[in-house]
């Protein structure tokens, strides 16, 4: 056992029985093992990565578990969107038989959103669900894509169209791997962070803001970042336990993910990584917006320039087509009676569901930021 835990802050989703704490401290994931301990999980643990997240923190994820006294397997995924398939899921539970993974055995997710959705896809699966825990090595996936349970893989045609809820039984965010993280994906987290500051904090929005710089680790001041990662893991906590599985105020938190799911997915998950699609997709819902009269032409800029000074994408790559995006929404899974639903922000930090995006407006906007 360890003499003291680092210190940091404690964000918890409150979900009843399957409530959980979300931990947030420099170092943390030295404790990883000692923090699993505390709740009494069973002795076999198989930790899930990449090669490239392996290479840095694998070995201490796996010594701090090894020294909590738990038995400690490992298996590692190809890195990247495109492998995020039942093919890869299948990988899994190969590796879960061989070593006789059982309904008390945990797997830890060690790696970003990808690495995140498919563990938790193969925990909720593996004996009719097993114990998760998540270890985002993201900013993406310590502000969003580790919180929830939402787990699964692509379709071919569509982005998480097979998954699960499945909760984890502890997310831990140490924003010192951040360091290793290349700066494409750490502006593709501050997608994320953006969308929260648009739809649920206003303050949060404003301090994004003030911020000279918002591309890279290093032009993030610790205390901001800390505190970027703080909120957003509250935001996503406060929607989660209203509404664990999207019956209504969840489906917030999907702005800017109906358009920017099918630029990913009609650009191939690798021309156009998921922040930057969600920041595509976030510029588009703004435009709608605007036109439908649900916010004004300053917000419209604050939020373009926000994005911009990130150093995120604003455009659909010209190739991708109106006609194509349209077919592509309709396997989104807000689709209900055949009518695709958006998130659209309004003034004051809320945001609206609604099914009445016409097509002339849709075809418009998309017109408008490069979509042929």
């Amino acid at each position: 056992m360890m003499d003291g835990l680092v210190s940091g802050s404690m964000v918890r989703v409150e979900l009843g029985d399957k409530s959980y704490e979300i931990a947030i401290a420099p170092g943390s994931l030295d404790e990883l093992g000692y923090r699993m301990a505390q709740l009494n999980l069973g002795n076999k643990v198989l930790v899930v990565s990449n090669p490239e997240i392996a290479d840095h923190y694998a070995e201490r994820a796996i010594a701090s578990l090894t020294n909590a006294g738990f038995t400690v397997f490992s298996h590692l995924l190809p890195a990247g969107e495109q492998y995020k398939t039942l093919d890869s899921i299948q990988t899994i539970y190969d590796c879960a038989l061989e070593h006789r993974l059982e309904r008390s055995s945990t797997l830890v997710a060690l790696g970003g959103g990808v690495i995140g959705d498919m563990t938790g896809f193969a925990a909720a699966t593996w004996l009719r669900g097993i114990n998760f825990v998540q270890v985002p090595t993201s900013l993406l996936a310590m502000v969003d894509a580790s919180i929830g349970g939402k787990t699964g893989v692509n379709h071919p045609l569509g982005k998480n169209l097979i998954g699960a809820f499945h909760q984890p039984r502890l997310v831990l965010v140490d924003r010192q791997v951040l360091k290793t993280l290349p700066e494409r994906e750490f502006r593709a987290g501050m997608a994320e962070v953006i969308k929260y500051g648009v739809i649920w904090d206003l303050e949060l929005f404003g301090l994004l803001e003030k911020q000279t710089r918002l591309d890279r680790f290093e032009s993030v001041p610790p205390q901001l970042l800390n505190l970027i990662l703080t909120r957003s893991c509250e935001a996503k906590a406060q929607v989660v336990s209203e509404d664990e599985k999207e019956a209504g105020l969840r489906a917030i938190l999907n702005y800017g993910h109906t358009i920017g799911h099918a630029i990913e997915a009609l650009t191939g998950y690798e021309q156009v990584i998921h922040g930057e699609a969600v920041a595509i997709g976030m510029v588009a819902a703004s435009k709608i917006a605007l036109k439908m009269g649900y916010w004004g032409q300053d917000w419209d800029q604050r939020q373009l320039a926000l994005i911009e000074k990130t150093g995120l994408p604003t455009r659909i790559p010209s190739e991708v087509t109106i006609d194509s995006i349209l077919d592509s929404l309709q396997t989104d899974k807000k689709v209900k009676s055949g009518r695709v639903r958006f998130i659209l922000p309004t003034e004051y930090t809320e945001a609206k569901i609604t099914d009445e995006v016409s097509e002339d407006i849709l075809r418009e906007v998309l017109a408008s930021l490069g979509a042929c």
